[in-house]
């Protein structure tokens, strides 16, 4: 799980920015990562000066007055989530194979989803929908109605 703070900082005479984010921050995330981009004009020597510490970071080597954009992320670390880590990527096995996770996105029915192919019987059975314009039509005519 993951973090995404951003927003938008001006330089001070000395090409300088320190960032500052919320009181919480340090105890809820780890592994930070930095985007900067200069605004208006090019930042080529723009840089993190000080990484996060005391919920705060540095930025330098931009022109005085420059607007920056940053982003920093974090891998969340509060009790939740470490016990509850999402898999990147988990491998269909056997009967899974072919399904979908959300059948109704795809128009498919609740049999065509892995939650089916896990357990049958869990699947709440629907009854066979007839959606044909055509078929409607013929129910209609035979029946009398218009």
């Amino acid at each position: 799980m993951m973090n995404i703070y951003n927003g938008n900082i001006v330089l001070n005479a000395k090409g300088e920015a320190v960032v500052t984010m919320p009181a919480w921050f340090e105890a809820l995330n780890r592994e930070f990562r930095y985007q900067l981009t200069a605004l208006g004009a090019p930042g080529p020597n723009l840089y993190v000066a000080a990484e996060i510490k005391g919920n705060t970071f540095k930025i330098a080597g931009g022109k005085p007055g420059t607007k920056i954009s940053w982003q920093v992320t974090g891998v969340r670390h509060d009790a939740y989530a470490n016990a509850h880590r999402i898999p990147l990527e988990e491998d269909k096995t056997g009967d899974e194979r072919g399904t979908y996770l959300h059948p109704e996105a795809f128009g498919q029915p609740a049999t065509k989803g892995v939650t089916h192919a896990r357990q049958p019987a869990a699947t709440p059975q629907q009854p066979a929908a007839e959606t044909s314009k055509e078929t409607t039509a013929v129910k209609r005519t035979a029946t009398g109605q218009q």
